[in-house]
């Protein structure tokens, strides 16, 4: 937003307005509406009142996007429960021909992806059934769906989904993830390496998640005002690495306490309750430097978890803990989402300037 006198010189420039009657048509313009005086007056004031909420993804722009949701929603679900699921593709690509390709309606293009990503699954599983990949281990799991990320990518090389592209980028390290995995299993001769080597596994899993995560930042970085579609890709990848990120460091904290990862929810249970405290809450200070609530979200159950078993070690009727738990919980996600700019304003203040002018603009 360049402001009214922007606007007007623009204008002017173009032809549109006599040069003459250029300030005359500005005060006729703030006398209506006053609140154009502060982008004409006061330059920096423009430039605050044009920071807007950055964390807006762009996947629903009205009612008329959650009717045809809705509607495209019920077909599919139809077409899938006569039992023609690998029929659908056919559906899908009439469906995102339409609503994706011709009306650019943002909601039905999740629901199309999400449909594809399916489809997706299901050939895969018969591919792999064709092919006798059968069994356990993690090879055979990566082969199953060595070519979902393909399917995914050639359905977003056609219509530019940006929730399709971050699944092709979570499906890309899932599958590279357990192919090496699996490699290494066969390499030390490991019956369940999660057993025989479970430093092993923490390591790749959490340079996954740190991998994840960069991507991630990558599409951020290069959009700080958040106003592209790398933005959109941004967020979605987001929602994948912040839990990637949160299950890699209980997984630390649990085989340094327990020194297994095989038993993963009754570890949740006998945590040390600071530690997983310490953990959610680093990911809600990353959340806030970086602008992106899914870091916040992301660690809901694992609050919730941890503060039930807090409580339940209390003196407090067993009853009762779990709603304890909620308020606690809700007490402070919603501390934070309240004085999520102030909080900002303190944090990403405290940086250094050349960092803080790459990251999404303070309110």
């Amino acid at each position: 937003m360049t402001g009214l006198r922007g606007a007007l010189d623009g204008a002017v420039a173009k032809g549109l307005v006599e040069p003459g009657k250029r300030d005359a048509l500005e005060a006729h313009l703030v006398a209506l509406m006053p609140h154009l005086k502060e982008t004409r007056s006061d330059p920096e004031s423009a430039a605050r009142s044009a920071v807007v909420e950055t964390e807006t993804p762009r996947f629903i722009r009205g009612f008329h996007d959650v009717l045809i949701t809705l509607g495209l929603t019920v077909l599919l679900i139809g077409v899938g429960g006569l039992g023609a699921i690998i029929g659908l593709l056919p559906v899908v690509i009439i469906l995102a021909e339409i609503l994706v390709r011709r009306q650019r309606l943002a909601l039905p293009a999740v629901a199309l992806t999400i449909a594809m990503a399916i489809w997706s699954v299901v050939i895969c599983q018969l591919i792999a059934d064709n092919m006798g990949w059968s069994g356990d281990g993690y090879l055979l799991l990566a082969l199953r769906f060595l070519a979902f990320p393909l399917m995914m990518l050639a359905f977003y090389a056609r219509y530019r989904i940006p929730v399709a592209l971050a699944v092709v980028i979570l499906s890309f390290f899932a599958v590279l993830f357990l192919t090496l995995i699996g490699l290494l299993e066969i390499g030390l001769r490991s019956a369940n390496i999660l057993i025989d080597h479970p430093s092993i596994v923490l390591v790749m899993g959490i340079l996954a998640a740190l991998g994840l995560f960069g991507v991630a930042m990558t599409y951020d970085l290069s959009d700080p005002a958040r106003q592209t579609r790398r933005s959109d890709i941004a967020f979605w990848l987001h929602l994948a690495a912040a839990p990637a990120l949160l299950y890699a460091g209980l997984a630390t904290l649990f085989l340094v306490s327990f020194g297994t990862l095989s038993d993963f929810d009754d570890q949740m249970r006998d945590a040390s309750t600071p530690g997983v405290i310490a953990i959610v809450a680093i990911l809600m200070l990353i959340g806030v430097v970086i602008d992106r609530r899914a870091f916040v979200t992301s660690g809901l159950i694992t609050l919730i978890v941890t503060v039930t078993t807090l409580l339940r070690n209390s003196a407090i009727e067993m009853d009762n803990v779990i709603f304890l738990a909620l308020i606690t919980v809700g007490i402070i996600v919603l501390s934070v989402g309240i004085g999520w700019q102030p909080l900002r304003r303190v944090v990403v203040g405290a940086l250094p300037p050349e960092l803080k002018a790459k990251l999404p603009p303070l309110q």
